[in-house]
């Protein structure tokens, strides 16, 4: 294993007061505010810092800028919260590193951002990719995190393909899949993110802003990361994991295909049943980018970790 990437850390000012992740990580997909400023040398990962209260680690999915797809629910849980915005390098427009593998680097990057920040317990909420990421982290060093947010993520991808897959299988699925994605012409993953887009958001907006992030993203990561992703079992750490843990799953976009709550809510279950504290709650309307298909259902979900998870007086 790569030795911890050291984060480039940006402090901005202060603001005034699954179905769907297999699609998401089937597809090619940081913007800072202009006050942002860095104060460390940079070393991949990117970190803004809005407000003020307890420290919320906000960790984005695959190809997702953090202040795209972040910086709106921060500012609704302004103020008291102050938010860390993880942009991961290659995505975005994020300027790439090189790194292999890569979630374990990216995981050990955000971990020394905590140590290096002297952040007490930072609630952690984590979107697709930067979910399996916040699980990841919370295995490696469950005393360093506070509660968890997964939002629309699972521990065991190639699970969803083929609910009996082996390790040895989903790493024959990535190995599959990289050949497929090296493999594309710019004018074939323009196509891809088009098509897969549609099942992401339920707007045309959130889908036009998902296909922008995506066409900024650095290729050969965006394959990295994904390929990984895919090849990870993550359900034998999750009995290390100790913090409380919110699970938000999306549905609705397979409802066309014959998916309905009742049965992808038990595909969750199956696959986090090695975390029993997880809380597993599922959007009624939302595509996979639920910060914007059902904010106020995600907003009251975060709203109600962090105040069961803040310390008394």
């Amino acid at each position: 294993m790569p030795k911890p990437m050291k984060p480039m850390f940006c402090r901005s000012a202060g603001w005034g007061g699954l179905f769907a992740v297999a699609v998401a990580v089937a597809v090619a997909l940081c913007s800072g505010q202009a006050k942002a400023e860095p104060v460390a040398a940079p070393q991949g990962v990117r970190v803004e810092v809005i407000g003020s209260g307890r420290p919320v680690l906000m960790v984005p999915g695959l190809a997702s800028g953090a202040s795209e797809v972040w910086r709106e629910t921060c500012t609704a849980l302004q103020p008291g919260v102050q938010c860390h915005l993880v942009q991961l390098p290659g995505f975005a427009g994020a300027p790439p590193v090189q790194a292999n593998p890569w979630l374990p680097a990216m995981r050990d990057a955000v971990l020394a951002y905590v140590v290096a920040q002297r952040l007490e317990h930072p609630a952690v909420i984590g979107h697709s990719l930067g979910g399996a990421l916040a699980l990841m982290m919370a295995a490696e060093q469950p005393a360093r995190t506070g509660p968890l947010v997964i939002v629309d993520a699972l521990p065991f991808l190639a699970g969803i393909r083929a609910p009996d897959a082996t390790a040895a299988d989903a790493e024959k699925m990535a190995a599959a899949m990289r050949t497929q994605m090296q493999a594309a012409t710019p004018e074939q993953r323009a196509a891809q993110r088009q098509m897969s887009t549609r099942g992401m958001s339920r707007t045309p907006e959130g889908q036009a802003r998902i296909s922008a992030m995506g066409e900024r993203s650095d290729p050969a990561t965006v394959t990295q990361a994904m390929t990984e992703l895919w090849a990870t079992d993550l359900r034998p750490l999750l009995p290390r994991i100790t913090q409380r843990v919110r699970v938000l799953g999306a549905w609705a976009a397979y409802a066309p295909m014959g998916s309905t709550l009742a049965s992808t809510r038990a595909i969750y279950e199956r696959q986090y049943a090695a975390l029993p504290q997880a809380e597993i709650r599922m959007s009624e309307q939302g595509y996979h980018f639920l910060m914007w298909d059902d904010k106020d259902w995600l907003l009251a979900q975060v709203r109600e970790v962090l105040t069961r998870a803040a310390p008394q007086p």
